[in-house]
């Protein structure tokens, strides 16, 4: 029977167990103290890495836990695990919300509260293709910066003990939109750390997470459709559950305006044909490799009659915006690699010019009011605060493919 997360672990991280349990064991008491009996709000908490969070932090025992997330239906399935699994404790006060973040309800629920002791925002736009127009752009670039300076300005009014929001690799030497808006990210949230302690985690891809491309592999699969991936692009990753681990880490354990990271060597870096093909014959498939997507669309028919040979296709990247190796760290950061046993953390970062930052907030603004605003505007503005931002544009959205 095909089990998942023993395919990750012997295919995918290739690590038998989690590589951050060494330093959350090591950090047990410290996590107890400062989590136990608090307060906790979690936004996107129903996404991949938002309830893997949630998952970590349970078991040190937090007086009440509140989940915000759009998407209802998750935090329903959400619901069921923690209570199917026993990590939801008697004493805990649960409660979920379905409403926006940046929505007045969500505002009034807040106030309501009084805040809360330790927040994680979790809710962003993580894909690449999510910035395929300008329509596409703006949607991005409000959650991921916009709405995040909303959210910052309210918990100022009732400031958390530790706050974290999840950045990405891709944050390091952005090549697009959606790195780019998480490096500025970083740098707004930094504004709001001389009001509340502020932390974040560039880590790598989520194997399987909701909505990536091996996710995608085990719903072709189960469709019985041909799968198509980028040889060429070669990605970091970490377990579902390692997601939530170096997540509740940085949240609990960083200092203020720290950045964490895994270690990671190149040794261990996967492309997506590789995950295809072993999850193919994991399945008992055996691959036929095709020359386009539409061959392996025609030859997925016989799937259909039996036939274990699996339509797939693989080939060079030549979408925008995809990088083809990945980092945590540029040549202009300082990193720790003492502290923790896996994890490095990005130190020493000062407080960004606040009125650089809203120069940029008044320029993005000012252009999303205008009809006439396209991409090409938006990456000039995001050029000119981001220097090193060589943004790569091939005409092509990954939408355009299977």
């Amino acid at each position: 029977m095909f089990n998942l997360e023993k395919f990750i672990n012997t295919y995918v991280t290739k690590r038998e167990s989690s590589l951050f349990m060494p330093d959350i064991e090591a950090n047990k008491e410290e996590l107890t103290r400062k989590i136990e009996g608090k307060t906790v709000l979690v936004i996107g908490g129903a996404g991949s890495i938002g309830s893997s969070f949630i998952k970590a932090l349970l078991p040190f025992k937090p007086a009440s836990l509140t989940v915000v997330d759009t998407n209802e239906n998750a935090l329903t399935e959400l619901t069921r695990d923690l209570r199917s699994s026993a990590l939801l404790s008697a004493s805990c006060d649960y409660i979920t919300y379905p409403m926006d973040f940046a929505s007045p309800v969500f505002e009034k629920m807040f106030r309501n509260h009084g805040g809360f002791n330790i927040v994680g925002n979790f809710s962003a736009h993580k894909h690449v293709r999510s910035e395929k127009d300008i329509y596409s752009v703006e949607a991005l670039i409000q959650n991921n910066v916009l709405h995040a300076k909303q959210l910052l300005d309210l918990l100022s009014e009732y400031p958390p003990e530790e706050y974290f929001c999840v950045s990405t690799d891709k944050a390091a030497n952005p090549v697009n939109i959606m790195g780019a808006s998480k490096r500025i990210m970083e740098d707004v949230i930094f504004t709001y750390s001389d009001r509340f302690p502020v932390k974040t985690a560039r880590f790598a891809n989520v194997a399987f997470s909701n909505g990536s491309l091996p996710a995608g592999f085990i719903a072709r699969i189960e469709k019985l459709q041909p799968l198509s991936a980028p040889s060429d692009v070669r990605r970091y990753f970490v377990s579902p559950e390692e997601s939530g681990q170096i997540c509740l880490l940085s949240c609990i354990l960083g200092e203020n305006r720290a950045i964490f990271f895994p270690k990671l060597n190149e040794a261990q870096m996967m492309t997506f044909d590789e995950i295809g093909t072993e999850l193919l014959k994991a399945k008992g498939y055996e691959p036929l490799f095709c020359s386009s997507d539409e061959e392996a669309i025609e030859k997925s028919i016989e799937l259909k009659h039996g036939s274990n040979k699996y339509p797939v296709h693989y080939s060079a990247s030549d979408t925008s915006g995809e990088k083809a190796y990945e980092e945590f760290v540029t040549d202009t950061e300082t990193a720790d690699y003492d502290r923790f046993t896996s994890l490095g953390v990005i130190t020493g970062k000062t407080i960004p010019d606040k009125m650089r930052v809203e120069k940029l907030f008044n320029a993005l603004s000012g252009a999303f009011t205008q009809s006439s605003t396209t991409k090409e505007d938006i990456v000039a503005i995001l050029k000119e605060y981001l220097p090193n931002f060589e943004h790569i544009e091939t005409g092509k959205s990954l939408d355009s493919k299977m």
